[in-house]
């Protein structure tokens, strides 16, 4: 899942080197954080969050394949 949303992320941003995704295991839901650079913010939240709300729906159906819910978080 982190390598996912790594690639989705520096596929969208114009700074690749500074996409940091890390994992916070939960006993149910695993929390992916997301951290890009502060210029590309917007472009991985999307016009009203659509962006973001398409990536948290891609993990939400991967998830469904491994039996365990992910939350993602982006971070400033």
């Amino acid at each position: 899942m982190k390598q996912l949303i790594e690639d989705i992320a520096k596929s969208l941003v114009d700074v690749p080197d500074e996409v940091v995704v890390t994992t916070v295991d939960g006993e149910q839901v695993t929390v992916i954080e997301l951290k890009v650079a502060p210029s590309d913010l917007g472009k991985v939240i999307g016009k009203q969050g659509r962006t973001a709300r398409s990536i948290r729906t891609i993990l939400g159906a991967a998830g469904m394949k491994l039996n365990r819910r992910f939350t993602l978080e982006i971070l400033e």
